[in-house]
């Protein structure tokens, strides 16, 4: 008998041809190349800027490597010959560069209609801001990411977050689009232009505050946005309790999970604390109405948790489940989690120049279909002669009789997705989701796929999400997890309830659980039990930490994560204090740093909803191509790792990566934080052809250019410090609104920083608004509201957006439609096994 062959990956045989100069398009085509396609970087001479740092044998993996001057007609035009015959292309230049080099869309379209042509920007096509350089500093500048911030450095102002969270979420949001283009050209033969931008990336990371915001707009005596901490320092929610940021007995900094009441009582109890909630002092634990009880129960808290040392503490994880911390790590530390070895999300890869090398693992782990590295990062050039052949032997794409769809009008858009009766359908029309799961880091992932034009089913407890519970306002915490799908109420620890999700499983396509380890198997709505019931569904779990393994029982929430991945320590910078003998003093604002580094700007719940995205939508794309259904892991730890993947790498003789300055200005002189006449500016001109161009914007108030300290790139590297302080003293001479107006005209990166948080800049600031970045629907019981429209634009195939579901505002007509009747329906309310809306 002959052995059955292996699957093929998901995207095997598929061209890809890489133009991007930056991180998001390397993190994008990473996951392209991780997952079977061929992808051809093409780089300038010289060699992409992201070979110069340490991660480069993580980002450029298992990629072919082409140098191409595409100032040059000749290799424009080898690089146009090389996309005609590409499934994918993936850019990155500023709008309106690619169709002046003959790379846009309609010329390629043109010749290759079944091209997918892949743009991501820093601000989107248009608005504003759409020709500014789009470095990841100038938009969380502009997005008020910066003063979000404020109070994660040692000192007064806004603070410089250093995780690319920005980056991590383009590339995701690229790769929602060129997938879900991919899936429908499955079935229409025709590709179209995907858009994405940084801005838009950036945006995935807020749960709620965007709907707080406007319920307090709406309410303005009833609500009033409120800081997570006082003037003073002490924090002004139970929130701040239930996550707790505390220090050791031998001065190691954890971060504790107990954001569920049960959870909290429990951990109460191993501190010995459990006897507040019967003194009517305290009872009312975790949640004060002054101040200053708040911050005597956080004085009792952090003096309790720190009783035990880490070996302790892990004690009592070991006997308390329920009870759970995660120890402050750096960066490269998660390649030594446990839970990260034990999920093979750690593999050893020879790079010819790094020698072995440890890194991360593709992010979304296949049970039957092997997935690994296709190779290392591939030296210069070293196929260039070999592509430019294959373009003189193998003949272009056809061209076909179908149309090719222009790009629609941004207003046309706009116009669709606010009418949504007669809005196009998205790429995804035709698919179905059944969702299982809870709060925010898995189920915000299907919300982007049912922007996209999926069908989403959600099976809600009977209490209901949890996220409609955590603001004041009914349902304002979970408007964002829940847009555009269907809410189906049911208790599943009912028999009758599980026999809806069977009947469920029987007609979708997808299914994704992120319940913790144990549950969906105990509830009979695990991958074997609904596979049983549908052989063709793509199952992907999507946990914390994962399904099986040392944590995977454990409570994970985005700080805990955020703290596991190493992303706390690596943002709040080298300031802050470790050690046994620390004060109370100390150690409380220490820890409002580090809750801050933990979860803003962006942070692991929006890393993981990405990511999950990203993974339903390859299986969906394998199942296309391949046939093959397969059972898919994620977790929210490594996904999150990726989104600091330029640390998660180690080698022999590697380089430290870029940090930030232990006041957390920024990287380096040319790319940080400075304080103007009035309000702060962030400047970033890193590249060494900007420095001309800076001495001459600057010259009028200070001659940079004849300072023999920085005449070269690496006398300015050197003398780092004093020019900072150069820099400092000419920008303290005008307002940043000057500055910004100034140095933009001169084609530099600027930006006067805006207030944060970041929601209230995509909620009203022009930088989201002009860029058609926002729709408007009407919420059952919410009312009409301003949404983020699908944060991938598709030129043919948009999706549009809709509004969320209250509790089980379909359990009635889902449950028709796989088959029970009106009377058992009754049945099942009156009972409580089902809530109707």
């Amino acid at each position: 008998m002959s052995a059955v062959p292996e699957p093929a990956p998901p995207l095997a045989g598929l061209r890809v041809v890489d133009l991007s100069r930056a991180l998001p398009g390397a993190l994008a085509t990473l996951v392209l190349a991780d997952y079977g396609a061929d992808v051809l970087h093409v780089e300038p001479p010289g060699g992409d800027a992201l070979r110069r740092e340490p991660a480069f044998p993580f980002w450029l993996r298992g990629k072919r490597s082409a140098v191409l001057d595409l100032r040059k007609a000749g290799d424009r035009d080898a690089a146009r010959r090389l996309a005609e015959r590409a499934d994918v292309l993936v850019e990155s230049f500023r709008p309106g560069v690619a169709d002046r080099l003959g790379l846009g869309w309609p010329a390629l379209a043109e010749r290759n209609p079944r091209l997918v042509h892949v743009s991501i920007t820093g601000f989107g096509s248009r608005g504003p801001f759409a020709s500014r350089k789009g470095y990841e500093g100038v938009v969380l500048a502009k997005l008020g990411a910066m003063s979000h911030v404020a109070g994660m450095a040692p000192r007064a102002g806004p603070a410089f977050p250093a995780a690319r969270y920005a980056s991590f979420s383009a590339a995701h949001t690229a790769l929602h689009g060129a997938l879900a283009a991919l899936w429908e050209r499955e079935r229409s033969g025709r590709g179209q232009h995907v858009e994405s931008s940084l801005v838009q990336g950036l945006a995935a990371h807020d749960p709620w505050e965007w709907f707080l915001r406007i319920v307090c707009e709406r309410y303005p005596t009833a609500y009033t946005p409120q800081a997570p901490y006082s003037e003073r320092g002490v924090p002004t929610q139970g929130f701040a309790f239930r996550l707790l940021v505390c220090l050791t007995k031998d001065g190691r900094w954890l971060q504790f999970s107990q954001t569920s009441p049960h959870l909290f009582r429990e951990f109460m109890e191993v501190l010995g604390l459990a006897w507040m909630f019967d003194d009517p002092e305290w009872r009312s634990a975790p949640d004060f109405e002054t101040e200053e009880k708040r911050e005597r129960f956080w004085e009792i808290l952090l003096e309790a948790a720190r009783g035990r040392t880490v070996a302790e503490w892990q004690e009592v994880f070991d006997a308390h489940p329920n009870v759970w911390a995660e120890v402050f790590r750096q960066t490269r530390e998660v390649l030594d989690h446990p839970q990260m070895r034990h999920n093979r999300h750690v593999v050893e890869l020879d790079d010819p120049r790094a020698g072995r090398t440890r890194q991360l693992a593709p992010f979304a782990r296949f049970a039957a279909t092997p997935i690994a590295p296709r190779g290392p990062a591939p030296e210069l050039g070293a196929h260039t002669a070999a592509a430019l052949a294959e373009i003189e032997d193998a003949p272009a794409a056809p061209v076909t009789a179908a149309p090719v769809a222009a790009p629609q009008p941004a207003d046309a858009l706009d116009e669709a997705d606010r009418a949504h009766a007669g809005a196009r359908p998205g790429p995804l029309a035709g698919v179905t989701i059944l969702e299982l799961g809870l709060w925010y880091a898995a189920p915000y992932g299907t919300a982007i796929l049912a922007d996209l034009g999926a069908r989403v089913v959600k099976i809600e407890p009977i209490a209901g999400e949890p996220m409609r519970h955590v603001m004041p306002f009914p349902d304002a915490g979970a408007v964002k997890v829940l847009q555009g799908k269907e809410s189906v109420a049911l208790d599943l620890e009912r028999e009758e309830a599980r026999e809806v999700v069977h009947r469920l499983a029987r007609r979708s396509d997808v299914v994704l659980m992120s319940y913790r380890a144990g549950v969906a198997e105990r509830l009979g709505v695990d991958a074997a039990s609904l596979r049983r019931e549908n052989p063709r569904l793509v199952y992907l779990s999507a946990p914390g930490y994962g399904v099986d393994g040392p944590c995977a029982r454990k409570p994970a929430f985005a700080p805990t994560i955020g703290v596991a991945s190493g992303a706390a320590l690596l943002q709040a910078g080298p300031s802050i204090p470790h050690g046994p003998d620390l004060a109370l003093a100390d150690i409380k604002p220490a820890s409002i740093r580090l809750n801050l580094a933990a979860q803003a700007p962006g942070n692991a719940d929006g890393c993981a909803a990405l990511g999950v995205a990203t993974a339903l939508l390859l299986g969906l794309l394998g199942r296309a191509r391949s046939g093959v259904s397969d059972d898919i892991l994620t977790s929210m730890l490594c996904t999150t790792a990726y989104a600091v993947g330029g640390d998660c790498i180690d080698y022999d003789g590697r380089a430290d990566c870029r940090s930030p300055d232990a006041l957390l200005y920024g990287h380096s002189a040319l790319y940080r934080l400075y304080e103007a006449a009035s309000g702060w500016i962030f400047l970033a001109a890193p590249k060494p052809k900007e420095w001309d161009a800076l001495c001459r914007a600057l010259a009028p108030w200070g001659d940079l250019a004849g300072d023999r300290r920085f005449a070269t790139p690496a006398d300015r590297a050197s003398n780092d410090g004093a020019l900072a302080d150069a820099l400092g003293r000419i920008l303290a001479r005008r307002s940043a609104a000057d500055w910004e107006r100034d140095l933009v005209a001169a084609d530099l990166g600027c930006a006067e920083l805006a207030p944060g948080p970041v929601a209230r800049a995509i909620v009203h600031d022009p930088i989201a608004r002009d860029a058609g970045f926002l729709a408007e629907v009407e919420h059952p019981s919410f009312g009409r509201h301003r949404r983020l429209a699908p944060l991938a634009r598709l030129s043919r195939t948009p999706g549009a957006a809709h509004p969320a579901p209250t509790l089980g505002q379909h359990t009635r007509a889902v449950l028709a439609e796989v088959g029970y009747s009106a009377e058992e329906i009754d049945r099942f309310v009156a009972e409580g096994v089902a809530v109707t809306g």
